[in-house]
Order: structure tokens, then sequence, then C-alpha cells
């Protein structure tokens, strides 16, 4: 179609209410924006004062300081703010001129079209219920997965699927791309997702604790984050651990990370070989037993299932004793030093502290499972300052928890019902009445659809195999039909593993629908784009410390709304509108604005510490705090400060049991072992990875780790001025040991060229001894950024990993099982346009 007869096309559509002819939220001087001076707001990466001149951000800076350390990500508001942005609403060419064939494969190549908002809304709403008639539920996928941006209200993924659960249903994803076979495995031994739960308090691990012993992890990076926002006292603990002298401080990880150059001098650096932990701590395991240096009560105790994995870790059933001299030869690490490493462990109070990369590989669940097992035969789980954690790394996890009130989010709400006519009567839960919807009272007769979901790391296996069963964690699952994606608040052409192929799977889909601040990859990937606001063109409310709940924290709208952005919540409303008859009164909670949701969380927390005077006095009424613009300190109780992870279980196991089928502590589970999966069995196993430097005929030299960086969260960050601070050469750094380096003829500073059998990347050559031999570092999260060739041009590693699940059991993804060949580039070296628009008709 011309552009006159699409436009001629679109009048035919519902005729949006006025109110979306405006900025129906934040529009409406309900606050006065500040102009010159400083005004107190959040984000993932802490609580910030922004400084403001004439209207626009000239500086930010951490709100709470300590001496000890700067963390630099708070500093770069401005960039956040006006920095490859999406300024208007947009439409691929192709697309525009025919959504019925909008020649997908043009994506990423095709012009753009700027369109108004109106026409956008009409277009999306249309070609959504186009997708549910043709395919219904299964043919709809809202994928959200990301570090959406901070806030309790303006939270992307909850009004994504809120407005896709209540419009008719969708595909969900399951688990993250972070922890997922994490989060599958753990229930399964300690009764517990464990990956996100809070740790024994830092203050009992300062106190008692005499080893510390990080494996996989760099907290010093990874703790200048977290998901909702940082009160920063992750930093303070690793800090004041580091001036404690009677604490001996060991780290297991193939790179010397910002967190081992931190502890240089002070900690014992072991470098096993990729992907070799689970057999390491085999050989651990068995010393252990066999020199009977375990904790035989603890087993008899608090465990189940040893006599059975027995026959395994002693060679009974394999003819293969899992000796520290067997591990050895595995993991590259001598045997004395195994056998000393579990032994110190052993005789001191032993803090485990794990890292999540371990089980971002092939098989991840098998270290997981082992590290637990063996944590259980040291017996210290359960003791003030000894046992096992998963998440000291992640959102200052021992932060105690404080007495306080605690903010809610937003609700995903239920499926939604319609008549005859296509208009909303109502869900499951609630209905239609007189104009307003009425929880509590559902629609007679209505039973919600059956919900489909995916791994979240399985999205192209689920657009190249429609149709096909597979299984995951004991179920038999069935990959969707999916024909529209709709992707607010993540980046997967940066998440995914193995670009080249997730390229081609997402191409399989007729509408791609994205929601974005920036001209990210993802966004550059779509059909249709809506310019989102930045956090800081908005009101808002959120919490700092994802487990300490410290602070309630006011976000108050800095500047203008840029260009043509929208908030999330406006656009989905205005879908809404769009889409069906009184769909909105459901969506909005009978017509809440951005102020009323904010004033109804806070006063919804405020009402939970009425019969605490000493705290209620500190939440004044929202009029008052919202005027004051400060943020509210919650104190932590004796009580946290002392609490202990699994403490109470150690106490009394059958008063307090874990979420086992045993309530005990699962080495071998009976629930696994009749899935009767070949690739995760009834016991933690060493099972070889489908790459690694161990293997016979290796399909490349190196191997390549994708960690968590320094200077971003994930892909957020990537195109601020941060990026002068590690880009080499004006690409992403790669980290490569000397000799290999002096082998290969790379100097410091050098463009080289990453390459395997799935793709080709450019990078810049940091030459160091801080990682081991035949092993390189290029961290996640830079943008994807591909030549007509396919030759990413700013160093994504996900252009070379690989796209298969760690087992049939969780289906997480395996981004740190990769091997690559390294060399000095060579040619014409072509120009970076990762943070460029692109182009427009």
């Amino acid at each position: 179609m011309k552009r006159r007869n699409f436009l001629k096309g679109m009048a035919s559509l519902p005729l949006l209410s006025s109110v979306s002819a405006t900025n129906l939220l934040a529009d409406n001087a309900k606050t006065t924006l500040v102009k010159n001076g400083k005004v107190l707001t959040a984000a993932h990466w802490g609580i910030m004062d922004v400084e403001i001149k004439d209207g626009k951000v000239v500086g930010s800076k951490s709100h709470i300081q300590y001496p000890e350390f700067v963390n630099p990500l708070p500093q770069n508001t401005a960039d956040m703010v006006y920095k490859s942005r999406v300024k208007y609403p947009m439409v691929r060419k192709s697309y525009l001129e025919n959504p019925d064939s909008p020649k997908p494969e043009l994506r990423g190549k095709d012009e753009w079209v700027r369109v108004s908002y109106e026409d956008a809304i009409k277009l999306v709403a249309r070609e959504l219920k186009k997708t549910r008639a043709q395919k219904g539920i299964k043919g709809v996928f809202a994928g959200a997965e990301g570090w959406r941006s901070t806030g309790n209200v303006h939270n992307s993924t909850s009004w994504l699927h809120r407005f896709m659960n209540l419009s008719g249903g969708f595909v969900k994803s399951l688990e993250d791309y972070s922890t997922a076979a994490g989060q599958v495995i753990l229930p399964h031994v300690l009764g517990s997702i464990e990956v996100y739960e809070q740790q024994t308090s830092h203050s009992l691990v300062l106190e008692n604790s005499k080893v510390i012993l990080i494996w996989g992890a760099d907290p010093l990076a990874t703790l200048r984050v977290a998901f909702s926002s940082n009160e920063e006292r992750g930093l303070k603990f690793f800090e004041d651990l580091k001036k404690q002298k009677d604490k001996k401080i060991i780290i297991v990880d193939p790179i010397k990370s910002y967190t081992g150059q931190f502890f240089d001098g002070i900690a014992e650096w072991i470098t096993p070989i990729p992907n070799t932990d689970t057999a390491m701590m085999l050989g651990m395991a068995y010393h252990l037993y066999k020199t009977e240096k375990y904790d035989k009560e603890f087993i008899k105790t608090y465990t189940t299932g040893l006599d059975k994995f027995l026959p395994y870790l002693l060679g009974e059933t394999d003819k293969t004793p899992k000796t520290p001299e067997w591990a050895a030869k595995i993991c590259g690490i001598e045997a004395k030093v195994i056998k000393e490493l579990v032994e110190v462990c052993v005789q001191n109070r032993t803090m485990i502290m794990a890292g999540w990369a371990m089980q971002r590989a092939h098989h991840g669940e098998q270290p997981y499972w082992m590290i637990a097992t063996l944590a259980s035969m040291i017996g210290q789980i359960g003791l003030p300052g000894g046992g096992i954690g998963f998440s000291y790394h992640y959102a200052n996890g021992g932060s105690p928890t404080c007495k306080g009130a605690v903010l809610q989010g937003v609700n995903r709400a239920s499926v939604g019902a319609f008549n005859d006519s296509g208009d909303f009567i109502g869900t499951a839960t609630g209905r239609m009445e007189n104009g307003k919807f009425v929880v509590g009272q559902g629609v007679d007769g209505f039973k919600e659809p059956q919900g489909y979901g995916i791994p979240t790391s399985r999205i192209a296996d689920a657009l190249l195999k429609r149709g096909e069963k597979f299984q995951h964690n004991g179920k038999e699952l069935t990959y969707p039909d999916i024909d529209f994606i709709y992707w607010a608040g993540g980046n997967p052409f940066v998440h995914h593993q193995d670009l080249n192929l997730f390229k081609k799977a997402w191409q399989s889909v007729r509408t791609v629908v994205i929601n974005e601040q920036y001209w990210t990859p993802t966004a550059k990937m779509a059909d249709i784009v809506f310019p989102i606001t930045t956090p800081y063109e908005r009101n808002d409310i959120t919490m700092s410390g994802d487990y300490s709940n410290m602070h309630i924290v006011p976000m108050k709208q800095i500047v203008e709304k840029q260009f043509e952005a929208k908030d999330d919540y406006q656009i989905f409303t205005d879908l809404c509108k769009a889409y069906a008859k009184d769909l909105v009164v459901a969506f909005t909670d009978n017509g809440k604005d951005e102020f009323d949701w904010i004033r109804y969380f806070y006063e919804s927390a405020r009402a939970q510490v009425k019969e605490s005077p000493e705290i209620y006095e500190l939440m004044k009424p929202f009029d008052e705090f919202w005027a004051e613009n400060k943020l509210i300190e919650f104190a932590p109780t004796m009580e946290s400060k002392e609490w202990v992870r699994h403490g109470e279980f150690r106490e009394d196991p059958i008063l307090n049991p874990l979420g086992t089928p045993s309530g005990l502590i699962e080495i071998y589970s009976e629930t696994i072992a009749n899935m009767g999966y070949d690739d995760c069995k009834a016991h933690p196993m060493w099972f070889e990875p489908v790459e690694w430097l161990g293997m016979r005929d290796k399909p490349a030299s190196m191997h390549m780790l994708s960690p968590h960086p320094e200077y971003r969260l994930h892909s957020q960050l990537n195109q601020t001025s941060l990026r002068d601070k590690y880009a080499v050469a004006n690409r992403e750094p790669i980290w490569i040991n000397s000799e290999d380096a002096k082998e290969k003829g790379i100097k410091d500073g050098d463009i080289v060229r990453v390459f395997n059998a799935r793709g080709e990347i450019l990078a810049g050559a940091v030459v160091t001894q801080n990682i081991s031999r035949n092993v390189v570092r290029l961290c996640e999260g830079g943008w994807y950024d591909p030549d007509e060739n396919g030759l990413c041009k700013n160093g994504c590693p996900n252009v070379l990993t690989i796209d298969l699940s760690t087992s049939k059991l969780a289906n997480g993804p395996i981004p740190d099982t990769t091997l690559v060949n390294v060399e000095k580039f060579k040619g014409k070296i072509p120009e970076l346009t990762a943070f460029k628009e692109p182009k427009f008709a």
C-alpha cells in the first residue's frame, strides 16, 4: 500500500479518546520541574542527586557517600537522557507498506518511517487482534526479560504483561538469562530458589567467618547495581572485609577479576580450566570422604542420598573414582591444591560465596548441585558465618533486612473475557459493573485459558521449531506458533546466544513491537518502535536494597519529556482504548494516573506500619513526603543483623523443613531420577561440556568467558561516556594472557578478530597477566553492531556463544561454554555504528 492508503485504512479503526492526544500522565502540572538546582532520584546504580541548570541535566552523583569508594555509574545521567534516543514513533518501511507481507528479512536493513503516535497505537492494536484471531494465545509472545527501569509504577514488564493478560493472554517466558539453571536445580536440592534470596548477614560473616571462598563471582563489579535501587551496602562490606587481617580469602576463577585485583596480595587465586568446577568439587568431596573429615552428623541429620551418590563418587558405577588426581587432569589444578583447599574449609568456619557464572554453562545444574553437596559434607550450613550463599554478589545480599514498610508493585492481572461484540466484560477475578471494574466478582462461568510458557533462553528454538515438543523440569511442553512479539524492558539482541541464529529466528515472525528509550540493537530489529521516557522524565517511587528494603525514595520528574517519548503506562493505556471497549477501565484500575499509583503504593506501605509508631512517624502523609523530596530510611533490627541463612533449618529440621520432598538437602533426588534425563541424572555428576579446552578435537583454540562488566548494567549505559573508561580502539575490550598474545603477535591496544563457526567480531586487545592461559575475557552487554557480512564491529560476545541449553531439566543458557579463535585484525577498520540512528525514509 502507498502511505496515503495506509493512513486511510487506519482511519476506519476506533478513534482514541481525546485524552490520548495529550500526555495522559505527567504533563498535568501535578509537579513543578526544577529548572535550576538538585533533585533526588534513583536508578539501579543507586540513589542520586541530579544537578539541573536551565532545565537540563548537567551532573549527577551518589546521594549516599562512603569514604572508601565511589561508584562511577551514577555520574552519567545526562547521557542517559540525551544520547542515542528514539525520538518519534517509527514503523519499518516494508511493514508500513504491507503488514500482511512485511519482508521480515529486511529487519535491521530497512528504512524507518516516522508516524503519528495515534497511528502507531491503532496499527499495533489491529495487528495484535489479527494475530490472535489467526493464531490464538499461542501466537503472541510478550518478552520482557531484562533489567527494566527502576521504579515501582513505571515497570514496563508489569504493564506489558498486564495489558497482554487483560486483552486476551500471551506466551510468557520462564526463568531468566541470569540464573535459569540455578532457579530450577536449587529447589530440588535446597528446597528454595536461593539465587534471589537473603544471605547470612554481613556482620556475622565479618565476626565469624575465617575463610571466605569466592567461587566464580566478581562482587566488586556486580554490586555496583541492584534490581530495584542500590543502597551500596555490599561494596561497604567488601571494603570492611579487606581491612580484616584474620580472614583467609580464596578466589576460584580463571580470571583475576575486578574483585581479584581488589584483593591482590591478600587473596589466594586458584585458576581452574573453565567449565570444570564440578570435577574439581568432586575431587574435594572424594578427599573429604576418604579421609573421613566430612561432617557425618550433618549428613545424617540434614541430608538425604549420600549413600546413593557414593557409588559414583568412589567409581563403583563407572570404574572412575573421582580422586583429586582424577580431578586435576580435568580442571588443571594440582591434586595437592585441591586437597589443601577442602581441608582449610573443613578446619575453619567457611562461607562459600557461589557466583552465577558457573551455572551459565553446559550442564550448569551440576556445579550448583555439587557445591551444595560439598557444603553439606563440610557441615557448616546454617551456622553463623558458615555454609553457602548464592547471592552475595547480587543486589547486596547479606545487607540486613530493615524493619519498615515495603512498597508493592503493579499486579499483572488475569486473562480478560470478551462478549460477542468484542467488548471487555471482565476476568476470572473481576467484572465490569456500571462502568467500573469490580475485583472479586469474576465473569460467571469464565475460565482462564491455559497459560503457555517457554524458557527464556529457548526463544530462538521456539521460533525455529514451532510445534515440536521438548522437556523442561519434568514436563513435556510444546513450542507455540508465535507470530507477534512485543518486547518492553529488555534487549534480546544483546542478551541472547548465537545472534546469527537468533536473527534468523527473529525474522520468522510477522510482527515485532518494541518499547524503547534508545536505538538499541533490538529496536533496530523491530517493525514498530515506541519512544519511551527515561526515569528522569516521569514521576515514580522505589525502594533501595532488594533484600534490605532500606529506603523509600521519591523519583521526581527531572526534565521535560524528550521529543515524543511516552511512558509505557500511557502507551498500554491507549492500546487498551484502541483494542476493546472498557478494557482501559480494568487496566488503569478505574482511571488511576501516574500520581494515583504513586500515592496508592506509598499510602498502602504506610498503612503496614501504622501499629509501629516509631516507623509510622518516619512516613509522613504522601503530600508532605512528595513535597520534601527526601528519602525515608529504615533501620535493621537486631534479629536481622543476627540472621543466618538456613539457620532455622539447622536448629530444627523437623519443625523447619526445606521445601524439598524429603524436607532435607537432597544429594540424591528421586524427583529428578524419575524424569529419566540423560543429561541431568539423580545426583551431581561431571559431564563433559560441548566445547571446552580439554576436548580432543577442539573447534577453536581459546575459551571465551563473558562476565558482567564493571562499567555497565548488562547493555545499559553502553552508549554513555563511561565507555571512555574501558573501550580499546573504540571497541569492547578483550583480555588475553600475555604469553598467548605474544605467540599470536598481538599487542596491547590492537584491534583483534575473534571468531568461530558461529560468527565473528572485532574487539580491542588488553594484554594482561590477570587471566589464565588459553582463556579470553569479553564482557557481555556490548551493543550488537553487524556490518553487511555479519561482522559485529563493536564486539558483542553473543555473536559467538552457543544457543544450546544447560540440560533438559532447566534449559538455561550456556554463554560461558564457548571456544573462539583470536587473531590480529588485518584490513580497513570499519566504522562503529552501534550508537547511531538507523536509516530514515
